[in-house]
């Protein structure tokens, strides 16, 4: 048939593929660990050496007299000891690093020498790499290189110790024989590596041809133990035949936290915020969390199946202590866990601990140890490495509404005008693949989307955005002048052989997929999007980068093959996770740099694909999930996970995408939404419309009231999300790191507060629930966010939840800034009036925090900002603002405080005031030297409520130090 009938057929048969898929994933599509050769291997080597004990024989040891410290960078040669066929030994060189960093966090390399020296055969004449892929922190690093140069080394009989970091309260014993490595803070054992003896570098060896039944040649290496050499040369899978040029190269290592019982991270999966084990027994997995980036559709919940992407850092944590590992490879990887607890018989006091198995298929040992003690400094540690979140557009915090696919321009600007017609609030309008002609990137539908330009200025008219969809790849046409331009020069991903574009099947067709680890494949990506060559693109449009595990429909696991070929002949196996990141990496600094220098703007770019580093340049979402609640209920664990390991801005597609919810699932869902970071409403194209203003009555109200609650807390979304931009701590904040010594709170993930304000959520994710009950971890009292119904006294609290409430509690201590006029979008919110929700606890005092910029420009990195503080003292009677700005009297500073003098705190809100502040009817403010007064009403509360006294708009300019005095 014609080409182009031929496409339309594939592509149809595709669809009817997704279809089926629908009913629920097809597990046959994706390996277990049984059926992933290094992975069994691996778990194999582990079983036998549970079943020999003590006496199992790890074959690594360390060389005490290669060992050197200098500048903060140990180094050694490791040996592995193997056994010829003809019964003699042999040793294998494994060169080791360890760097020591200021912080006291420490880095754990382990090469392999005759990989390193490229001194191998590789098979079938690949043009692979021979070496051990060593660029991953070219991708995932920003920090990593402060070495501590005052780290001693003591060498003992049998042992290796090193003293490093601040105040020398880090130490790592280094046992020789077997090979072990332990970390110590303040002098407690924190993580040990190879503490099991279950470390494994699959070292280089020549595949050995011998006909059927004969003997391997005398000399050459025997098999170990009677290892499965059957996935060592070739591995087939789903009808596709792996080449495997380097023959077996996976790494694996033990890593165990001493008394340690709850691990948290690796995302992404669809479980539990604390993970499971996954060695079977009751509600435990039976496989291992995997991390190989992959595009699930309809994904099931409970389950340590790879989804999208992956963050190889985990976090364990005990009553007021943590620490954490982060795994540096970016080749397909499987995680077990058990946890061992001590005898119910025994009187010790000994804790349980986590006993972890790391193990990926290629690449490098390389470990980071990051020593805590508390999350605030773990998250700090890891941001350091891999960098922290980046300050996000502002308009990006509120609603998104998004369908596959808004079908033309008309389409577009008839939704625009209904959630107005219906008053209620939104920021951006999405379009999913069909604005495209012909699913070509860089181009417009010319029947359909006529007139790009009129649409997008319709939304810019309330200050509103357009995100269109740019996926990684290219479809393969004649005519195409993207596609000619990347084959042409190059740019793109080639095949196993090295030579030809490699050609896979996805949305288009006949598909060829960009090289965004090749520098000019990056330099030509970023040039698309100059708004003087992106074909009627305005500076309110914005980007949506799906697909990019990368999804290959006719591939392996739904992906690219791992023998092919990236730049510079580093096989796709080696860097499958971080391709994703590449790939949004390239979209966010094109479009910083599209309107020209000096004109940069904070972009806007939404990844599936992710590794460690993503955070820096994308936000994300969980995929495909389903209108069910179940799914509702699933999101929150997922994206509290996404905040630990450093991704905060997250978000789960609300209504689900897949399915039709039910009108009380689609309104409870807003009321969750309202509190992802990424706060997105999303449907497949088989779905039903469902625009929330296309509801009956109560549910469209119940709806709006949850998308304006959002709206009026983005000063609390955005403060938050500026302490993750320069410290790492997480936007939604789950139990165990705002109460590290509450242990019977460190499984929750259905509730958690917001950032640093004391708001306490607990979204209803069960149908047809009535209340829900909240864990309450101290004796503060804690006010309802609504009606100011106090509850006191640790443990569960029961609370009202009929439909249109959303449990939502303010801990006393705590002062909330929000917004209360209703507009259409953020923008049109920025010269609004504060009001502040002082929520008195215990001791009388409050305190809070507002953060301020233009939430457009870079121009707060040179200063232009405001950074204020808020403490109340019922002791003293006073309300005061204080600047903590880093250098306000800098010029940035002046300027863009004399742009906002006229936005002030309009209304002052206290919560749980004493009766003593009945009669009270004027306060005094003070500003810049003067002093003035104003009014002020308490409220008497009964049946449970609180007191609550207003201040009615004291002028109180956010932008200078103030007083009230009470």
């Amino acid at each position: 048939m014609p080409r182009a009938a031929s496409t339309r057929a594939l592509i149809l048969l595709g669809l009817l593929s997704i279809a089926q898929v629908a009913v629920t994933v097809k597990h046959e599509n994706f390996k277990t660990c049984a059926q992933s050769g290094f992975c069994k291997r691996n778990r194999a080597l582990a079983d036998q050496a549970a079943a020999v004990g003590p006496a199992w024989i790890s074959p690594y040891e360390l060389e005490a007299d290669s060992v050197t410290l200098e500048k903060g960078v140990l180094s050694a040669s490791i040996w592995k000891d193997i056994t010829l066929s003809n019964g003699e030994s042999s040793k294998i060189e494994l060169p080791l690093s360890i760097s020591l960093l200021d912080n006291g966090v420490a880095r754990v390399t382990i090469d392999e020498r005759k990989r390193q020296q490229k001194d191998i055969d590789l098979r079938g004449g690949s043009k692979a790499r021979k070496e051990r892929y060593s660029e991953a922190e070219k991708w995932a690093l920003v920090g990593g290189k402060n070495h501590h140069e005052d780290a001693s080394l003591e060498k003992n009989k049998g042992t290796t110790t090193v003293t490093y970091g601040f105040g020398g309260n880090n130490k790592l014993v280094i046992e020789h024989k077997p090979f072990k490595v332990s970390f110590l803070r303040d002098g407690e054992l924190q993580i040990v590596l190879n503490d099991r003896k279950l470390m494994n570098v699959e070292h280089w060896r020549p595949k050995i041809e011998k006909p059927e039944g004969e003997e391997v040649p005398e000399g050459t290496e025997a098999s170990q133990g009677g290892e499965d050499e059957s996935t060592w040369w070739d591995e087939s899978f789903g009808g596709n035949t792996d080449s495997k040029p380097r023959g077996p190269e996976a790494v694996a290592m033990d890593i165990t936290f001493p008394g340690y019982q709850w691990v948290y991270g690796i995302p992404e999966h669809a479980s539990s915020l604390s993970l499971k084990e996954t060695r079977g027994g009751e509600g435990n997995y039976e496989d291992p969390y995997r991390l190989y980036n992959s595009d699930v559709f309809e994904y099931e919940i409970d389950s340590p199946m790879t989804l999208y992407g992956s963050i190889p850092f985990m976090q364990a944590q005990k009553k007021d202590s943590t620490v954490g590992v982060f795994w540096l490879n970016a080749a397909e990887t499987w995680i077990d866990i058990i946890k061992s607890r001590p005898s119910k018989d025994t009187m010790s006091n000994e804790r349980g601990s986590t006993h972890t198995h790391w193990i990926s298929e290629s690449g490098l040992l390389d470990i980071f140890v990051l020593p805590g003690p508390t999350s605030a400094w773990l998250y700090e540690q890891y941001g350091a490495l891999t960098g922290y979140t980046t300050l996000p557009a502002e308009f990006s915090l509120g609603y998104h509404q998004c369908r596959w696919n808004y079908v033309s321009q008309e389409d577009v600007k008839d939704v625009d005008r209904k959630f107005d017609k219906f008053d209620i609030p939104y920021d951006v309008i999405w379009l999913d693949i069909e604005y495209t002609d012909g699913k070509k990137y860089f181009t417009w539908d010319p029947l359909n989307f006529k007139d790009p330009v009129s649409m997008q200025d319709t939304l810019a008219k309330r200050d509103r955005k357009l995100v269109a969809i740019i996926d990684p790849h290219i479809k393969n046409e004649n005519g195409y002048d993207i596609s000619k331009q990347m084959n042409d020069q190059g740019l793109a991903v080639k095949d196993k052989e090295g030579e030809k574009s490699y050609d896979g099947w996805c949305w288009p067709g006949s598909s060829h997929w960009v090289d965004c680890f090749n520098p000019a494949a990056i330099k030509w990506w970023k040039s698309l999007f100059d708004i003087k060559t992106f074909p009627f693109a305005t500076p309110n449009l914005h980007i949506w980068n799906d697909m990019n595990e990368p999804s290959v429909f006719n591939g392996p696991e739904t992906t690219m093959p791992k023998d092919n070929l990236h730049y510079d002949n580093w096989e796709h196996r080696d860097v499958h996770n971080l391709n994703g990141m590449t790939f949004h990496n390239a979209t966010y600094e094109g479009m910083v740099a599209r309107l020209g220098k000096g004109k940069e703007r904070r972009p806007f770019v939404l990844t599936r694909s992710f590794y460690a580093g993503s955070q820096r340049t994308a936000a994300m979402w969980t995929g495909d999930n389903q209108a069910d609640w179940s799914h509702l209920a699933q999101g929150f664990p997922m994206i509290l996970n996404q905040g630990i390991a450093g991704m905060p801005f997250a978000g789960a597609d609300v209504g689900g995408f897949f399915g039709n919810p039910s009108k009380e699932l689609f309104t409870r869902w807003y009321q969750a939404g309202a509190f992802y970071p990424f706060f997105r409403g999303h449907a497949h194209i088989d779905a039903k419309r469902r625009e929330p203003y296309l509801y009956e009555e109560p549910y469209r109200s119940i709806v709006r009231d949850a998308i304006r609650l959002r709206y009026s807390l983005l000063p609390v979304w955005y403060t938050a999300f500026h302490r993750a931009n320069f410290e790492g701590m997480p936007v939604i904040r789950p139990h165990f790191v705002m109460f590290p010594g509450d242990e019977a709170g460190f499984e929750l993930d259905d509730q958690f507060f917001l950032g640093d304000s004391g708001l306490l959520a607990k979204p209803v994710v069960t149908e047809g629930a009535t209340t829900v009950d909240i864990y309450i971890p101290d004796d503060e009292p804690y006010y309802d966010y609504f009606n100011h119904m106090v509850y006191r006294g640790r443990g569960y609290k029961t609370v009202p939840a009929p439909l249109n409430a959303l449990p939502l509690l303010m801990r006393g201590g705590h002062i909330i800034p929000r917004k209360d006029r209703h507009r259409r979008s953020s923008g049109l919110m920025k010269y609004d009036p504060y009001t502040l929700v002082v929520n008195i606890n215990n001791q009388g005092v409050a305190g809070g925090v507002l953060y301020v910029d233009d939430g457009e420009t870079f121009e707060n990195e040179k200063g232009a900002y405001i950074h204020r503080s808020f403490i109340f003292r019922q002791a003293e009677g006073t309300l005061a603002s204080g600047n903590i700005h880093k250098d306000p009297t800098s010029a940035k500073a002046k300027e863009y405080f004399s742009q906002m003098k006229s936005v002030r705190v309009e209304r002052v809100i206290l919560v749980g005031v004493s009766d003593e502040w009945l009669n009270k009817a004027t306060v005094e403010v003070t500003v810049g030297g003067k002093t003035f007064e104003t009014s002020i009403t308490v409220t008497k509360g009964h049946d449970g409520k609180a007191n609550v006294a207003v201040v009615r708009d004291p002028k109180a300019p956010i932008t200078e130090d103030w007083t009230i005095k009470f």
